[in-house]
C-alpha cells in the first residue's frame, strides 16, 4: 500500500502532511524505519497506542495491521523521513551476525528504537537529497540501508529480534487477534492473511469460534464500540466512524440507526 502524501527517492521517502490531521490504515509488505522531522505521530496496534514526536525513531514491523494518525504541531507539518528494508538487504545483513531471540517488551507492540546522535546525524543526512529532482541512485540507497541498518544493530540490539527474523505468517490465534483488530477497515481476504489463513478456512474457523458470519460479528462489534465512544467518551459522530472501522459517515449513521433505533448523533443532544 503507497503511502500518502509521499516523496519517493528510491526506497527511501519523505512524508509530509501540512497544517491538518491525517489518518490511514497500513500493512507493510516491509519493515520500515522512521524518524520524526517535526509533529507527532500516533500509532495504534489492535488495542496498543504509541506516541512519536520529533526526535524519535521508529521501527514498524511488516505485515501488520496499524492506525497511523499524522499530527501538525506548533505551527509544524507533521514531517517524517523513512527507508524500506528488504528481506534480501536484512539476509544480507544479518548473514553473519548474532540475532536476539526475543525481545523483553512485547514484539508486537513497542517498536521505538533507542534515541541515539547516530540516528539523529544519520536521519538528518538525509535531507538534503529530498531537493533533488532525480531520484536518488541505487547504489546510494543501497549504501544508506547498509548504514541505518549498522547503526540500529549498533545503538539498539533489540531491533534485531524484529529485523533478523524470517519466514511467512503462521497460523495464530483467530480470536484474539479479531477482537484486537476488529475496528479496522480490511476486507476479508486481509484478516485471513493476517491470521494465516486462507479465506475459505478463515471464515470456517471463523464460525466455529463466533458462531456468526464474519461481516455480521465486525458490524456489531463496530457498533457496539462506537455506541460507548460516543454515550461515555462523549465523541461526535464525526470524530467516531473512522476509527470503529466504517467508510464514510452515511454508511455509519445508516447502520448505526438500524442497529439502536436512533442516529448516533441523539446521544450528543
Amino acid at each position: 500500500m503507497k503511502l500518502p502524501n509521499t516523496s519517493e527517492k528510491g526506497q527511501v521517502f519523505m512524508t509530509c502532511t501540512i497544517n491538518k490531521v491525517h489518518t490511514w490504515e497500513n500493512i507493510s509488505p516491509q519493515h520500515i524505519v522512521s524518524y520524526i522531522y517535526s509533529g507527532e505521530l500516533i500509532l495504534t496496534y489492535g488495542n496498543k497506542t504509541l506516541t512519536f514526536r520529533a526526535g524519535d525513531s521508529i521501527l514498524v514491523h511488516k505485515n501488520q495491521l496499524s492506525r497511523s494518525i499524522k499530527i501538525p504541531v506548533d505551527g509544524q507539518p507533521f514531517q517524517c523521513v523513512s527507508v524500506l528494508l528488504t528481506e534480501e538487504q536484512l539476509r544480507r545483513f544479518y548473514l553473519n551476525r548474532p540475532v536476539l531471540e526475543s525481545w523483553s517488551e512485547n514484539i508486537t507492540k513497542q517498536r521505538p528504537i533507542k534515541a541515539h546522535p547516530l540516528l539523529e546525524s544519520f536521519f538528518g543526512s538525509l535531507l538534503p537529497y529530498f531537493e533533488m529532482q532525480d531520484e536518488l541512485p541505487e547504489e546510494l540507497v543501497n549504501v544508506k540501508s547498509e548504514e541505518i541498518l549498522t547503526i540500529i544493530d549498533t545503538v539498539d540490539k533489540r531491533a534485531s529480534a524484529i529485523l533478523g527474523t524470517f519466514g511467512d505468517i503462521g497460523k495464530i490465534d483467530l480470536e484474539k487477534y479479531m477482537e484486537e483488530h476488529y475496528m479496522y477497515k480490511l476486507p476479508l481476504e486481509k484478516f485471513a492473511f493476517l491470521t494465516g489463513r486462507s479465506l475459505t478456512t478463515f471464515k470456517s474457523d471463523f464460525k466455529k469460534i463466533f458462531k456468526k458470519t464474519p461481516g455480521r460479528w465486525l458490524t456489531e462489534k463496530r457498533l457496539k464500540l462506537a455506541h460507548h465512544k460516543l454515550e461515555t467518551e462523549k465523541q461526535k459522530p464525526t470524530e467516531v466512524y473512522l476509527s470503529v472501522g466504517f467508510e464514510n459517515l452515511s454508511h455509519f449513521t445508516f447502520a448505526f440507526k438500524k442497529a439502536f433505533g436512533y442516529s448516533p448523533g441523539s446521544l450528543n443532544n
